[in-house]
């Protein structure tokens, strides 16, 4: 089977290396950079809805979330999360994408987060 190429973002790309991941030295410094990004720029609460089904979370595919805030940081060392209304449950963020009306600033740190997954970047 072919890999297919993955279509590169410069200015995605740039914005990862030069505000999120900008010193980081080891995989904690990354994952510290993107939990202090997302913790910018995420504004709660907001809907988003489950666009894929992960067995570490209970949220199907079309599920619809309140998504009000991120875990403590320490549970973000190795993927990032964010915590859904109801119980405090934390879900993987790359699980969900904002609906309705979500800010630009909200959905460009989504849409990042998506991007370095998508890319097989990791911490």
């Amino acid at each position: 089977m072919a890999k297919t190429k993955k279509k590169c973002d410069k200015k995605r790309e740039d914005r990862i290396t030069m505000e999120i991941v900008v010193d980081a030295c080891d995989e904690i410094e990354r994952a510290l950079g993107w939990y202090y990004y997302l913790e910018d720029r995420l504004q709660f609460p907001f809907t988003a809805s489950c666009i894929t089904k992960r067995a570490i979370s209970p949220l199907r595919v079309k599920d619809e979330v309140d998504v009000i805030g991120l875990p403590p940081e320490n549970e973000c060392q190795h993927e990032m999360f964010v915590t859904i209304h109801g119980d405090g449950l934390a879900v993987p963020l790359s699980q969900l994408t904002p609906i309705r009306n979500t800010d630009e600033r909200t959905k460009q740190a989504v849409e990042d987060w998506h991007y370095w997954i998508r890319m097989g970047y990791e911490f």
